[in-house]
């Protein structure tokens, strides 16, 4: 006598399903890095408020973005570079040999068309030449960039050495002083399309997924048919033209040319990186982490001002600020793993 046995084994298909919270596109959202970034904004543009009664002028507010706009600029480049695995710590210096090269082109009867043409370039040949140092020889990029650190700043000292370049053409201003309409200035509106482009570079492109995936496993990648070496390539140089606007834009506003110029930027802008949720060890982020952030450090940096606390204040606020966004997701990573284990 045959039995049939009615039991059936818990499959996917008759099991119940659970109840996934996190599918729901409102909780992913309050779950985001980027959601707790636009919390704390609210909270610091709320203190500027209650700190001083002029933070709410729209003129003063149109001042607040130039604390950011042009640092925001390279971050977007810098947000590639470190989600491929590199850093690229001469973004600063760049700026001030683009600038140096720009206040010679000035000295020789440049006008503002021609000193575009020059500052783009030598930001590109810049960027070049860290990437062939990294991506075509192979050399860890942070010690490559430390080296072009001290060597580009160090051109700009030996031609410039203690003057400064100056007597930039009228129409030159614009870049960085100019106001596209009532207190929107270029520079912000650069910044909106600078990250509207970037945004579609790295998540919307075939060129932003290489860039992700190079950053999780470059050796995986590279059998996957990716070319590493190129995309890094590209990736530097792109750091170097995004340098070199932001070297026409603050010199355009400060109207002169000094070997000193974007002294410590380096620090504020990947400390802006990785505010906005970039792993600093590659592989992952976003770009509207990154405006978000930037958009963060203006405003503190505004308040600063507001409150007239002292420069170096802020630069050992930016030093545990970076020191916290790298340690923070450590902590709580080791602290989950000892919780399962």
């Amino acid at each position: 006598m045959n039995h049939t046995d009615t039991t059936q084994p818990a499959t996917p298909a008759n099991r119940a399903p659970l109840p996934d919270r996190m599918r729901s596109p409102l909780l992913r959202v309050v779950a985001s890095w980027e959601f707790l970034l636009v919390v704390v904004a609210i909270g610091i543009f709320l203190l500027n408020m209650q700190a001083s009664p002029y933070f709410l002028d729209p003129w003063n507010l149109s001042d607040a973005t130039f604390n950011f706009t042009e640092k925001a600029m390279i971050a977007f480049a810098m947000a590639l570079v470190i989600i491929s695995g590199e850093i690229d710590l001469s973004v600063a210096s760049i700026i001030a040999l683009v600038s140096t090269c720009m206040g010679f082109a000035v000295q020789m009867g440049a006008d503002t068309g021609m000193l575009i043409v020059i500052g783009l370039l030598v930001g590109a040949a810049c960027g070049a030449f860290n990437g062939f140092l990294v991506a075509g020889l192979g050399l860890p990029s942070i010690v490559v960039t430390i080296g072009t650190l001290s060597l580009f700043r160090g051109i700009a000292y030996i031609v410039l050495g203690d003057k400064a370049y100056s007597g930039y053409p009228e129409s030159f201003a614009f870049f960085g002083q100019g106001y596209v309409w009532w207190v929107i200035t270029f520079e912000m509106v650069l910044f909106v399309v600078l990250a509207l482009l970037f945004y579609v570079l790295l998540h919307r492109t075939s060129f932003g997924r290489a860039t992700i995936a190079i950053g999780n496993n470059p050796t995986t990648a590279l059998f996957s048919g990716i070319r590493v070496s190129r995309v890094k390539f590209i990736l530097f140089v792109l750091t170097g033209i995004m340098s070199a606007v932001a070297a026409i834009c603050l010199t355009s506003r400060l109207g002169s040319t000094r070997p000193s110029i974007a002294v410590g930027w380096e620090l504020e802008i990947v400390t802006m990186v990785v505010l906005g949720g970039v792993n600093i060890l590659g592989g992952s982020g976003t770009i509207p982490g990154v405006v978000i952030a930037a958009i963060i450090m203006g405003m503190v940096t505004f308040g600063f001002g507001l409150l007239n606390v002292p420069g170096i204040v802020m630069s050992i606020f930016i030093g545990l600020l970076l020191i916290t966004v790298i340690a923070l997701p450590i902590i709580i990573r080791r602290t989950r793993l000892r919780m399962t284990r």
